[in-house]
């Protein structure tokens, strides 16, 4: 098992009660495992969609962006402009 960082902002920070919760994903996990992983904890994280736009180490990627020990997976809500 490997140790990932989950940040969450704005109104995921909302629906979560948390800015940030480690989560343990096996080996060779994807970004999707972790927030799969994070839904599957409580009620609260359930609440989160299951396909947010994702950022691994400062950079913007996909779900299938595969993840290492001690990496920071942040979880960006929709942002509205105008």
């Amino acid at each position: 098992m490997i140790r990932v960082r989950v940040l969450l902002f704005a109104v995921y920070r909302d629906l979560a009660g948390t800015a940030e919760v480690d989560v343990e994903v096996p080996f060779e996990a994807t970004a999707r495992t972790a927030v799969d992983r994070l839904r599957a904890l409580n009620d609260r994280f359930a609440r989160l969609p299951a396909e947010p736009a994702v950022a691994v180490n400062l950079e913007y990627t996909g779900l299938d962006a595969s993840l290492n020990d001690g990496d920071e997976l942040a979880l960006l809500p929709p942002v509205a402009g105008g």
